[in-house]
């Protein structure tokens, strides 16, 4: 199971998020992610910096010596389709897969309830449930034949025959290790996890090892997290699965 972070973008300067990547690579961490939100859900007042320019920057500044980001992989958690037409979402995921060596995952969403008020506040449509599933479904598909890792966000019966339309990967927000099974063994698709930091060390080793017991593939913890505890016992995980 590979490992990752959720950066640390709702500041006014990209300066901690960009310190947190180092750190992650430094740690060993598979990959780092960036939300995609106008501000904090429920909090207008705050600043969020958006997810490609801050991606974007990290592939240009870390080493891309090895290959990518020094095997990094960079994505969102997640872009969601309707705040931009899906050709400028396509075209900055083709762009930051040039500058990153192809190591990106294109995590996809619909946005929610608690998302719409911020497409109504600079006036973006917030199209029906329906036109938005739609909407993400020809995304998916579409990056997906350009060889990009997708995931599709929900835990929902219809993100999973979404995620298989699109042969895409179904990520689930702090789901239990029991919904991860079910989705990936019951309904036959690859399942990432995704969801916040949990608040002691000793509770996110256990939580790792469960979730890789669960047969998630990886699992993405938001900012501030133990770096060295997640790598560790992911490393440990896999270890004890292959006795």
């Amino acid at each position: 199971m590979k490992t990752g972070v959720i950066l640390p973008t709702f500041r006014d300067t990209p300066d901690e998020a960009m310190d947190t990547a180092r750190r992650a690579l430094d740690a060993g961490v598979d990959g780092v992610f960036c939300y995609d939100h106008l501000w904090p859900i429920g909090q207008p007042e705050r600043p969020a910096l958006a997810p490609f320019p801050v991606l974007a920057a990290l592939a240009d500044s870390l080493d891309l010596s090895a290959g990518g980001t020094a095997g990094m992989y960079l994505g969102t958690l997640v872009a969601r389709v309707g705040l931009v037409p899906n050709q400028v979402l396509r075209n900055q995921f083709v762009a930051l897969a040039e500058l990153a060596g192809g190591l990106v995952i294109a995590g996809l969403g619909t946005g929610d309830r608690l998302s719409e008020q911020e497409n109504l506040a600079y006036g973006i449509p917030f199209g029906t449930a329906a036109d938005r599933r739609a909407e993400l479904l020809e995304l998916a598909t579409d990056l997906r034949e350009l060889d990009l890792e997708v995931w599709v966000a929900g835990g929902l019966a219809a993100r999973t025959v979404e995620a298989k339309a699109a042969r895409a990967a179904l990520n689930v927000w702090d789901a239990s290790p029991q919904v991860v099974t079910q989705r990936g063994s019951q309904d036959g698709v690859e399942v990432t996890w995704a969801g916040p930091a949990p608040p002691t060390s000793e509770i996110l080793h256990d939580m790792v090892f469960d979730l890789a017991a669960a047969g998630a593939t990886w699992a993405v913890f938001g900012w501030p997290v133990d770096m060295d505890v997640l790598v560790t016992a992911a490393a440990e995980a896999a270890t004890a699965r292959h006795r």
